[in-house]
C-alpha cells in the first residue's frame, strides 16, 4: 500500500495527475457561507455549537462558526451546516 501511495505521489508531482486528488486524501468543499462537505475523514473529534473538529489522515480540520450542526455523516463523508466563519487545517507532526 505504501508503494502504491508513493507511486501516485510521484505521478502527481510530475504533473501527470495535476488537479486530481489522490485516493484517500481529505477533500474539503465550502458551499457559500452555510455548508461544508468533508470527504475521507477519520471521525469527529469535537462537536460544539461554535466549533466542529474533524480528524483527517495527517491531522485535523476545524470548522468555526455559529449554530454549527452535522447534518449528514457516513463512513467517508460528512456535511456541516450553520454560519461558517472559518476553516482551519492543523497538521500532526510525524
Amino acid at each position: 500500500m505504501k508503494q502504491q501511495r508513493k507511486f501516485l505521489r510521484q505521478l502527481e508531482l510530475r504533473g501527470q495527475l495535476s488537479g486530481q486528488p489522490m485516493p484517500g486524501v481529505p477533500i474539503v468543499e465550502l458551499a457559500g457561507e452555510h455548508r461544508v462537505l468533508i470527504e475521507n475523514h477519520c471521525g469527529v473529534r469535537e462537536y460544539l455549537e461554535n466549533c466542529v473538529c474533524v480528524g483527517v489522515r495527517y491531522g485535523h480540520i476545524q470548522i468555526l462558526g455559529t449554530d454549527l450542526r452535522i447534518s449528514h455523516m457516513c463512513s467517508d463523508s460528512l456535511v456541516i451546516t450553520g454560519n461558517i466563519q472559518g476553516i482551519r487545517l492543523e497538521r500532526s507532526v510525524r
